[in-house]
Formats: C-alpha cells, structure tokens, sequence
C-alpha cells in the first residue's frame, strides 16, 4: 500500500467541494441518456438495438478519456487536464441537444464521454491525494457522492415533467459545466503529491513485481461491477416501460435508485475502513445480487422503489469503495495513470453491460434474464474485491 500525504483541512474542503460539484455535472449526464431514452427514441425513430448503440456510444467514450486523461494528468497535472475535460463534456452535451440524426448523436455521446472518462480518473487522484490514508475512503466517498446525486437530480427532473422535451437534460448538462470552469480555475488547488512527484513513469509500471497482482484484481473488479450499474442506468427505465409502468413511474424508480446510490456511497465509504475485507465485500456483492434478484421480479410500483433503492445502495456504493481503494496501490508519479487504466477497464464493463442487456432483450429473455446474466460477473468481482481490501488491511499493519 502507498502512504497519501494528507493536505490542509481548508485545501481538503475546497478540493472536495469542487470536485463534488463537478462529479454532480458528471452523474446528471451519465444519467441523461436514460431519462431521455424514450423521448429520443420516438424523435429518431430509434429500435432497442440503435437505443443499445447509443447508450453505449457514451460509454465507449469513457474508455479513452479515463486511460488518456489519467496519463496526461500524471504529466501536465490533475487540474490542468480537469480543466480540459469539464470544456469537453460540456460543449458536447450541448451539441447532443443539437443532433439531428442518429449518426450525430451517435458523435456527440461518444465526444461527451471521452470528457466524462477523462475527469474522473483526476476527480479521484486529486480528491485521495489532499485526504491522505486517514480520511481517503470518505473524502472519495463524499465527492463521488456527487455522481448519484446528479443522476437522481436527472430522475427528478424526468419525473417532474420539468424535460418533457428530451433535449432540456442535455442543455442543463451543458451549460452548468461551463459556468464551473472559471470556479476551478480560480479556486482548485493542484495536487501537493504531483507536485512533489518524480517525473512520470512507463505505463508498464502497473506490471512491475508486487502490483501486477493488485492491477488485475482492480480491474476484474471494476469490469464487473460497472457492468451492472450501467446496465442499470440505461436500461433499466425502458425496461419498466416494457413491464407496464409509466414513464414517470420508471423515472421515479430511478430517482429511488440514485438515492440509495448516495447513501451506499457516503455508507460504504465509512464502513471500508472499519469491517473486515470478507464482512465487506461479502456485504456490497451479496447486496448486488439480491438487488438484481428483486428487481427482475418484483410486480409492484412500491417493490420497484424499494429494489431500485437496494440496487443503487450496494451497486453504486462498491464502485465508489472500488475508486477510494485504486490511489493506494500507486506511487504518485503513475497513481492517475493506475486510477485512470482500472477505470477505463471498469468502462469496457459498462460498455458490455447495455449492449448484454440489448442482446438479451433482443433474445426476448426479458427483464429476468438481463438480472440473471451478470450474476456470475458479480461473484468474482466479489472476490477480487475480498483479496485487494485484505492486502490494504494486511498493508496498513505493517
């Protein structure tokens, strides 16, 4: 495990609090596409494996962004690349509402994710780097908070009836941005840990002897587990339409989900620190697939709210326990670099998740056979899981 230095206490509250807002911008738009589905789909004209495509387009995007971004942070530093990544994802959910044909909607999602990937590799780095060891798991819980947030800020403003019109998401998912640009340039510190660092190192370094082990492990994690939420987010709006429930009801599940995300994260944060690696990881995954079991058969609105809730809280919360666990693993010079790779590997997991559930759909399996399916995915993410927080527990002894 690497030491953290630990920053000021005001450096640390500014960090997080923008950072925060930014992850909030971030959560609003992975979001976006979802409540919007419907919406565009009938603007487009658009089947369930064009809605696959474009759900996935977004997260295709991520992929890139997260491994670039998270290199070039290790290089020109966390802020200046954050700065280029808020520009990008801004301007591109602006020209999302701007699209007028599947092929150019296609773009913007893909543009708008490369800004989004790029982002949260620093979000974290700089975040876990003025917490240091003794606060990092709740700094990264408290700013990654901002994610859920969003989303359920995006649910809202989809049951509400406030974007009845498909394009008012993405215009608030532009334009906010924007605005936060001046605050991060005036007000967001770099990190004191890149400052300090060596120059940066080869990529390879992730292989080198006694971190090859925890690299792979982080990233069957990650693939795994945002493969399902993900699946979650995109589809699961549509596929509560299709069950018999009005958009808005769909909506309001997803409102519950992205609750539940915030408290799992602000929950599981605290609790890494505190229960041991097995009581853990045995909670978030065995909370996973109860949720995914419940959600493919509950009938009722009110067992629809609960079991979205149950998701979002153990889904959402392991994968912000996943993103506090990632910075200790690296030195400085390539920590971004090691965020930034696990990340863009967790994104080939939420790329493949709405394009399993599109197929299984397509296969005419239903919502049953789409929980059913990433069952498996979850139990060894479960255990790379269990084996990463026992060697950070067994490290922090010595």
């Amino acid at each position: 495990m690497i030491k953290i230095t630990t920053a000021t206490p005001s450096r640390l509250v500014v960090t997080i609090g923008l950072c925060f807002m930014v992850a909030l911008m971030e959560g609003l738009d992975l979001q976006a596409a979802g409540i919007a589905a419907v919406g565009m789909a009938q603007a487009f004209a658009l089947d369930k494996m064009q809605m696959g495509w474009i759900f996935s387009a977004g997260i295709l995007g991520l992929l890139p962004g997260a491994l670039v971004g998270g290199m070039l942070a290790d290089r020109h530093g966390r802020k200046r690349i954050l700065l280029g990544s808020v520009l990008l994802f801004g301007l591109f959910s602006l020209a999302t509402a701007l699209a007028w044909s599947f092929p150019t909607l296609l773009l913007a999602r893909l543009l708008t994710g490369v800004g989004l990937g790029a982002a949260l590799p620093n979000l974290i780095a700089l975040t876990s780097e003025a917490a240091g060891s003794r606060f990092r798991g709740r700094a990264v819980s408290l700013m990654y908070c901002g994610v859920p947030i969003g989303a359920a800020l995006a649910a809202a403003l989809g049951f509400s009836g406030l974007a009845a019109a498909w394009q008012t998401i993405f215009w608030i998912g532009g334009v906010v941005p924007l605005l936060l640009i001046p605050l991060l340039m005036r007000w967001l510190p770099e990190s004191q840990a890149f400052q300090r660092a060596e120059a940066s190192v080869p990529l390879r370094t992730l292989f080198a002897p006694g971190q090859a082990a925890a690299t792979l492990l982080l990233w069957l994690g990650y693939f795994f587990t945002l493969l399902v939420v993900y699946m979650l987010i995109n589809w699961l709006p549509m596929l509560l339409v299709g069950q018999g429930f009005r958009a808005s009801q769909a909506a309001g599940v997803m409102f519950s989900l992205q609750i539940g995300a915030a408290c799992g994260t602000l929950l599981l944060g605290a609790l890494m620190d505190k229960l041991t690696p097995l009581r853990m990881s045995l909670l978030i995954y065995s909370g996973i697939l109860a949720s995914l079991l419940a959600l493919g058969s509950a009938s009722s609105l009110t067992g629809m709210l609960l079991a979205g809730f149950v998701a979002g809280l153990f889904a959402t919360g392991g994968q912000s326990v996943l993103y506090a666990l990632a910075p200790l693993f690296y030195p400085a010079a390539i920590r971004a670099t090691g965020v930034g790779t696990a990340v863009a590997v967790g994104r080939l997991g939420a790329m493949s998740g709405p394009l399993l559930a599109g197929k299984m759909l397509a296969l005419g399996t239903g919502t049953v056979g789409v929980m059913a399916a990433s069952a498996p995915g979850i139990v060894l993410a479960g255990v790379a899981v269990f084996w990463l927080m026992h060697r950070q527990q067994r490290a922090a002894m010595v």
